[in-house]
This record gives structure tokens, C-alpha cells and sequence, in this order.
């Protein structure tokens, strides 16, 4: 066996801070002193790794000096720690506003994913892969997200099965609170073409080729935000399962996941 030296490219501060995020679920759930294979701080060693590496639970379970399910466990805790940071969608919104965006962007993406058995019927009436998305033509999670003018995100949404259209996501959990921002805070949304005829305040590109031109450049931003997502590699491709997309995907880390740091 040869041992090697190796660099997790993210701050310490960064480690320190999930650790205690990590120290306080600990507390909560009464776990007891010494009673943990790994200390906090190389807890959150282990999930940064999977965030950041995209290494496989054999590989960080081994590195780690525990087993292959012990290591499963440990990344779920991260994945729920950090889950339990993510934004509520209205504040988002509402410090958007506060932070002087003129608008925010919708747009949805679908993460590939290796898991994936479930079958459900088409509109037409045929059986079809749960999560195989034809938009995509492959398959995987869709997750809506918005973005502010620049491209920073802001919020992003639990995953839905990949064969799940943009639009019938964005209903079931945003066009609620992208409603209330357009009449109470004055903040309109951007999006493409996939979301005409969600309502009020949702603004899609008109059918002459000038005016989509123009929608096309205000809403690009929103490529550098799902960009700067996939600096984590994990979000390459799901291998978790792909119902844990959302929760990994609103909580990506950043320098300062309290503040939402920027990510440049």
C-alpha cells in the first residue's frame, strides 16, 4: 500500500465552521462525548470531500478509518445540517430586493443521476422512466432555481423526477412566493420559453426573433449560476440517490454558508 499526501482545495474556516454546525447536531440528537469514530472537524472533513471531490463512500469511509455504512450515515448528517441553512424562498426573495435586485431569474435544470427504477405513465398513457427527462434525454433530478440579475444564486428548489416539466415544477413550489414578490415587493422574474403562461409577474420571451434576442442576453446570467454549482463535482452526477439532490444542491458550500458568501 503507498500512502500520498493530498490538498482539499476549500478554506479551513470553511471545515470549522460545518464542524460546528456538526457539534451542535450532536448535542441535539444526545450523542455522547467521545462516542463518535470521527471528531467534527473531520466529520465535515468527510462530507466537504464527497462536495467538493465527488470521492465515492468506499474511498472517504476507508480514507476516514470507518466502515462503508458508517460513512453513509455521516454524509447524511452533513447533507442535513446544511439543509437545515438554506434560505426560506420569501426571505430570499425579500433580501434580493433589500440588496437592490431589479429582478430575479427562473430557470430549471436536471442533474444526472445513477439511481433510478420507478416508472409512472406519460400523458399519453404509456409507462415511461419516472425520471428520465426528455428535455435532457438522460436521466436525473429537475431542480428549479432563481438567481439574482448577475447570476448569484439564490434559492433552489427540492428535486423532482427528471420527466417532470419545468413549468409543473415551478408551480408546485415557486410561482407561489414569485407571485407575492411581483405585487408586494415589485420584483418581477425572468424566464425562458419552457415557463410561458405561468402568470402574473413571470415575464417569457416574446415570439420576434429582436425581442427573444435581447430576453436571451438578460436571462443568461442564470448558466453562471448552475455553473457555480457544478464547481462541486458531486452535482456532476447524483450518486447518492436522486431524491437527495435537492438538499445537496441548496446547501453546496461556500466560503461562508451562513451569509451565502459569493463564489467567484
Amino acid at each position: 500500500m503507498i500512502t500520498y499526501p493530498a490538498t482539499l482545495d476549500v478554506p479551513r474556516e470553511l471545515a470549522q465552521h460545518l464542524g460546528r454546525l456538526l457539534q451542535a447536531e450532536r448535542r441535539r440528537r444526545g450523542t455522547r462525548t467521545n462516542s463518535r469514530a470521527l471528531t467534527c472537524f473531520w466529520h465535515a472533513v468527510l462530507g466537504l470531500r464527497w462536495f467538493r471531490q465527488n470521492a465515492d463512500i468506499t474511498t472517504l469511509a476507508r480514507d476516514h478509518g470507518i466502515s462503508r455504512a458508517t460513512g453513509y450515515r455521516y454524509l447524511d448528517e452533513v447533507i442535513t445540517v446544511l439543509a437545515a441553512q438554506a434560505p426560506d424562498l420569501h426571505d430570499a426573495l425579500q433580501q434580493a430586493k433589500d440588496a437592490g435586485a431589479t429582478h430575479v431569474i427562473l430557470d430549471g435544470k436536471v442533474f444526472s443521476c445513477d439511481r433510478y427504477g420507478e416508472k409512472t405513465l406519460s400523458v399519453k398513457g404509456e409507462p415511461i422512466d419516472l425520471w428520465y427527462s426528455g428535455k435532457a434525454h438522460e436521466h436525473g433530478g429537475n431542480i428549479q432555481a432563481l438567481s439574482a440579475p448577475n447570476g448569484f444564486p439564490l434559492w433552489v428548489s427540492v428535486v423532482e423526477p427528471g420527466s417532470v416539466h419545468d413549468l409543473t415544477a415551478a408551480r408546485e413550489h415557486v410561482l407561489g412566493a414569485l407571485y407575492w414578490a411581483a405585487s408586494q415587493l415589485g420584483l418581477p422574474t425572468l424566464a425562458d420559453g419552457g415557463y410561458d403562461g405561468a402568470g402574473i409577474g413571470v415575464h417569457t420571451p416574446v415570439k420576434q426573433p429582436p425581442a427573444t434576442r435581447c430576453s436571451t442576453r438578460t436571462t443568461a446570467p442564470t448558466t453562471r449560476s448552475h455553473d457555480i454549482r457544478l464547481r462541486y463535482r458531486y452535482l456532476d452526477e447524483v450518486i447518492n440517490g436522486p431524491r437527495r439532490a435537492g438538499p445537496g444542491t441548496c446547501t453546496t458550500p461556500s466560503n461562508k454558508p451562513r451569509t451565502r458568501a459569493r463564489l467567484t
